[in-house]
């Protein structure tokens, strides 16, 4: 909780921060990749960088954070911690790299809001950004600890035993430990780091989920190749992937981690995908197909055809081995019979949703904001429904 000093200095200034945030945080990052030119290229997302979805998603992140703290005192953003933290353990993320942050993010407050950061407003916000960084420490170390390693120590080497050509634009690696120790479990939803050596020297990371059952000792990641559209250039690590990686390539992969992820019991499931957000529904699909689970399961999937479609067969294996499961698809330029029941973008309002249904959720944010919408709309209440987002978390509660 804030000092009630502190807390009445945030809350007058909080409109002036807010309102200058998406100013101050792009010139953070400028400040911060200046002095440490090795954070943009081994660390941070190049791409996320150059169309600015990640100082958009800093700036969302801090003001919620901060306007939490001072209109629900008694509260903490739990939810939105916890995805933080497990984005950062993913990455290796370590307590000392809060205070290089804090350094660059506080000289471009001053830079930004000038005379108006008095001693007091500066120590205000002080205040504000050590409670998160001190809550997010305190989660990263837990989830490093559960996780049986040192932090920040999530690297290890696996060998591609395989890939699969899923479409034209996604290929699945099959990976399995290069040094045979045993790897540990992950939950349906999780997902990995990749870590790539570029041309140019950069060791870029992306996260990608992964997309087998947790009953074997292999993992799988499927990889969409992403083209550049507009102001956001071509992925770098997914191009590099596809072009480079073949049987018997060996890759940097972290330890699993991630908060989505699903739950166990009898409650019924509404598991929606669209394009490549297939990939952690069909991990939670194969598990529940795996282990024999008689839970009803309602599949929501969208794309833009058949040939688009990853996983398709296995989408209809899965349903096919679970007895009270059933599969909806819908194609925007469908070109056969099977599996599409439906041609445009999906549209829940002829499913029936039974009650005490938990929902989950992966694809565009587009389509996860009109699903959510619908399963309001529908009963479903919004703490049951959750969602992975790929890339900068934006956050879906405006649809509400």
């Amino acid at each position: 909780m804030l000092s009630e000093r502190s807390a009445a200095v945030v809350r007058a200034t909080l409109p002036a921060v807010g309102g200058a945030i998406e100013e101050i945080t792009p010139l953070f990052y400028r400040r911060m990749f200046t002095a440490h030119p090795e954070l943009l290229r081994d660390l941070f997302n190049r791409g996320n960088q150059a169309n600015g979805a990640q100082s958009r998603a800093l700036a969302a992140s801090v003001a919620a954070f901060a306007g939490m703290l001072v209109e629900n005192p008694d509260q903490r953003p739990d939810a939105m911690l916890a995805r933080i933290a497990h984005k950062h353990a993913s990455l290796g993320i370590t307590a000392d790299q809060y205070t290089i942050v804090h350094r660059h993010l506080f000289a471009a407050i001053a830079d930004v809001l000038g005379d108006a950061v008095t001693p007091e407003v500066a120590a205000a916000w002080d205040e504000v950004y050590w409670l998160m960084a001190g809550s997010l420490i305190t989660l990263e170390t837990r989830l490093y600890a559960q996780a049986g390693v040192a932090d920040g120590d999530v690297w290890r080497p696996w060998t591609v035993v395989s890939r699969i050509e899923e479409t034209s634009e996604v290929a699945t690696f099959m990976l399995r430990p290069a040094d045979r120790v045993p790897s540990p479990p992950f939950l349906p939803g999780q997902y990995v780091s990749v870590r790539a050596d570029l041309p140019d020297g950069a060791r870029q990371i992306r996260q990608y989920s992964l997309s087998c059952a947790p009953n074997g000792t292999d993992r799988w990641i499927s990889v969409k190749r992403i083209g550049g559209t507009g102001d956001s250039p071509e992925g770098e690590v997914s191009n590099w992937l596809h072009a480079n990686v073949r049987e018997g390539d060996v890759l940097s992969v972290s330890t699993p981690f991630g908060d989505t992820v699903l739950h166990e019991g009898d409650s019924p499931l509404v598991l929606a995908s669209a394009g490549i957000g297939s990939t952690p529904i069909i991990s939670m699909l194969a598990h529940l197909a795996a282990t024999g689970s008689t839970r009803p399961v309602i599949t929501v999937h969208a794309d833009r055809s058949e040939r688009t479609h990853a996983f398709r067969a296995e989408l209809r294996t899965c349903v096919g081995k679970l007895p009270r499961a059933q599969a909806h698809v819908w194609y925007e330029h469908p070109e056969g019979p099977w599996p599409a029941d439906r041609t445009g973008l999906a549209d829940l309002s002829a499913i029936d949703i039974p009650d005490g249904s938990r929902a989950y959720l992966c694809g565009p944010v587009p389509f996860m904001r009109s699903v959510r919408s619908q399963l309001l709309d529908r009963g479903v209440p919004a703490e049951r429904i959750h969602y992975e987002a790929f890339g900068p978390d934006m956050g879906l509660e405006t649809a509400a």
